[in-house]
Order: C-alpha cells, then structure tokens, then sequence
C-alpha cells in the first residue's frame, strides 16, 4: 500500500501559521519609526516596547508547551492564535507608551507556546529523519511572514496609517484558527485520510501525552548545553526582527521603498537558508550521524552570522553593508530547523516542553538585548553595539560542541536510551 500525505497537509497548515506569526509579529517592528514619532518614543523607550514582549513571550514560553503536550496542539494553538490576534488589533488601538507597554507584555504571554506546539505537532506526525527538513519549513515560513511585513506594512501605513495595519493582521490569525480547530487531529490515527503505510512511515508513538518533570530540566547538562546556545543565539536573531528597520533609518539614512526591501532582504535570505539548512541537517545525520550531522550545522550557521556581521560594519557603501548584513541573517537562519530539531531528538514524546524550555532562555537573550541595545546606541552609536551581538555568535557556536543530540532526557535514572548514529530511536 502506497503511503498518504495527510502530513504534507499538516506541515502546510503549520507554514501558513508561521507566516502569520511573523506577519503580526514583525509589523511593529516596521511601523516602530511612525508609532515612535507620534507617541513621542526615544530609542531606549523603543527597546523596553519590543523588550516587554519577548519577556512574557519567554516567561510563558513553558506553561505554553507544556499545555500542548498535556492537552494536545489542537486546542493549544487554537487558543494562541486567537489570543494575539486580539491584542494584535488591540496595538493599533492603543494612545500612550505606558499602555503601549501592557498590551504588548499581553501579546507575549498570549503568542508564547506557538513554535513549541508546532513542533510538538512535527513530533507526533513527521519520523525522525524528516524532523529538521519539517523545522526548517515552518521557520522559512516565519521568515517570508517578515519578508511580507514590510512591504505590505509600509503601504498600508502610507494610505490609512500605522494603526490600520494591526485591525487588518488581527482578523488573518482568527480565520487560521478556526480552520486549524476545525480540521486538525493531534493523534495521525484520529485523522480521516491517513493509512496504515503513512502511519508506519511516521511512526506514530504510542506514549499518553505528558509534559516533562521539572527535576528532569533541572539536572540535564545536555539540555542546559542546548538552553544557553540559543540564549546567545537570540541576541543576534531577535536584534534582526527588532531593529533592522529602524537601522536602516537611522544609520544608513534609508526610507520609503529603499527601506522596504532592505528591511524585507534578510527575511527573504533567511527564508532561503531555512529551507535549505533543513534539508541539509537531515542529509548530514544520514551520511554522518546524528551528533556530527546536528553540530556542522550549528556551528557553521552562527560562526558565518557572527563574521557577516562583523564584515558589514567596514564596509562604506550603506546598500551593500546592509546586504552583507542580511546574510548574517540567512547564516543564522541556516542552523536553525536543526536547532529545533534537536529539541525533539532529547525531548521525545515531550518535545513541546523542551522546545519551550529552549526559547524561555532564549526570549530572555532577546529581552536583554531589546532594552539594552537601545540604552547602547544612545551611549556608543550603532556599531560598538554590533560588534557586542557579534561575539554573542560566536559564543553560541562555541557551545554547540556540549550538545549531544544521541542522549535524551532522563526522567529516572532508568529510562535513557541510546539513539542510534543514523538519527532514527
């Protein structure tokens, strides 16, 4: 019996989420010069608004996964979106900084949770061998998602304003919603359309849904190892979909469709580099196994963003420096399904809480880097700053030699098993 593709409907499902993620994500980041000038915001007022989000983005991060492998991602990314979605149009709404700051601290304790339920959904619908390619779709979706804000929220300010631009995004993440609650199964079994074949190819588990005991997180030095990799790894990340576009505006001088599509190129990039560092990092795990084949690909990916960034900051031609530093971007970008994909190779069946555990540390890199990047450029100008996320790549690759992606999570002393080195359990 020929296999079906239900599974190839699920990851669409999840690379339409993704774009819509970083659609209601990203678009403040555009409209931050407009919403900063009317509201009377300064660089490191600025800071603390993309800050506030990323704390309660990461301060919920693990409640947020932990629900979806506890109650399943049905209903868990059900909830999510429709939360954002309404304090994404609640943003548009809003009059002051102070109130600025309470809806967005809302929008990231809402949208926490919706990368971890979808790779809680990859673990329970896509076989090991096929986990970093599936990673790395959903996250070049993410990046088209940002690659569209700019040129969809520069126009639309221009017409009706930058408010306008969040009411529009709102309803796109509430019309998802209920399609996804509508037709979705956590369990591939649950699913009309899926056969016996497909279900052999994925491997459906048989473990009852369960988060992971704290104590477990606690002692593993491995999944401390992945936790403070993408600690680092986010400052350079996140300073990408915070402060490009008011980079460009203030250093380089850029505005109006010059600033739209260099605000837009890293997202394009990175979309590319996430489609391809996926399938790269499975190719790399059959031929090499499953340690070396994760580790090339993290390593390689923030040792390149760190030199890229670095680069730009001596090149004078503002056009050609803001490219370069683009693909810093498309680096760091080309390491990230396998990223996640590691979080599912030592998470198992709980990989919704490990992936959440992983981007709670992450967030808080963000957050860091959000208010105090700010603070830095009224202090020292925008590239000492540069150079500082520059060598926080670095450190992230360096920390890729602790991760071993062949040893899972203990939860007792008696249940780890070897992973074998082509990556399959």
């Amino acid at each position: 019996m020929r296999p079906t593709n239900v599974r190839r409907q699920v990851m669409a499902a999840l690379f339409l989420l993704s774009i819509i993620t970083y659609l209601d994500r990203v678009c403040i980041s555009v409209a931050a010069p407009a919403m900063g000038e009317e509201l009377g915001m300064s660089p490191s007022q600025l800071g603390m608004v993309f800050g506030i989000f990323t704390l309660a983005y990461g301060l919920f991060e693990i409640p947020g996964g932990w629900m979806g492998d506890r109650f399943g991602t049905r209903v868990t990314l059900t909830r999510i979106v429709i939360w954002w979605s309404v304090f994404t149009a609640w943003t548009g709404a809003i009059r002051s900084f102070a109130g600025l700051l309470i809806v967005r601290f809302l929008f990231g304790a809402g949208e926490a949770g919706a990368y971890p339920n979808s790779s809680s959904a990859i673990s329970r619908w896509f076989p090991t061998q096929e986990r970093a390619r599936a990673h790395g779709l959903v996250w070049m979706a993410s990046r088209l998602g940002g690659a569209l804000a700019p040129l969809l929220v520069i126009p639309l300010q221009n017409a009706f304003g930058w408010r306008s631009v969040f009411y529009i995004f709102s309803v796109i993440g509430v019309i998802w919603a209920v399609g996804w609650y509508a037709w979705f199964r956590d369990d591939p079994r649950e699913k009309a359309g899926v056969n016996a074949a497909e279900l052999e190819v994925i491997g459906v588990s048989t473990q009852s849904r369960h988060g992971l005991p704290f104590g477990a997180i606690i002692r593993d030095s491995n999944l401390w190892a992945v936790m403070l990799m993408y600690h680092f790894f986010c400052y350079g990340s996140y300073w990408y979909i915070a402060w490009t576009p008011t980079y460009l505006v203030q250093a380089k001088n850029m505005s109006g469709a010059t600033l739209a599509t260099y605000s837009a190129l890293p997202f394009v990039l990175g979309a590319l580099a996430n489609g391809v560092g996926g399938f790269v990092g499975d190719a790399l795990v059959k031929r090499l196994g499953l340690k070396s084949g994760r580790r090339i690909v993290g390593i390689g990916g923030v040792t390149l963003a760190g030199i890229f960034m670095l680069v730009s900051l001596f090149i004078e031609n503002p056009y050609l420096a803001a490219g370069v530093l683009a693909l810093g971007f498309a680096a760091s970008d080309f390491m990230l399904p396998t990223c996640w994909a590691v979080c599912l190779d030592i998470g198992k069946e709980s990989a919704g809480t490990v992936t959440g555990t992983m981007n709670t540390l992450g967030q808080m890199g963000a957050t860091i880097m959000s208010y105090s990047f700010g603070v830095m450029v009224e202090e020292y100008g925008w590239n000492l700053p540069l150079v500082a996320i520059a060598g926080l790549f670095f450190v992230s690759a360096l920390i890729w030699l602790k991760i071993d992606p062949t040893r899972p999570i203990r939860r007792t002393d008696m249940d780890r098993a070897p992973v074998m080195a082509g990556g399959v359990s």
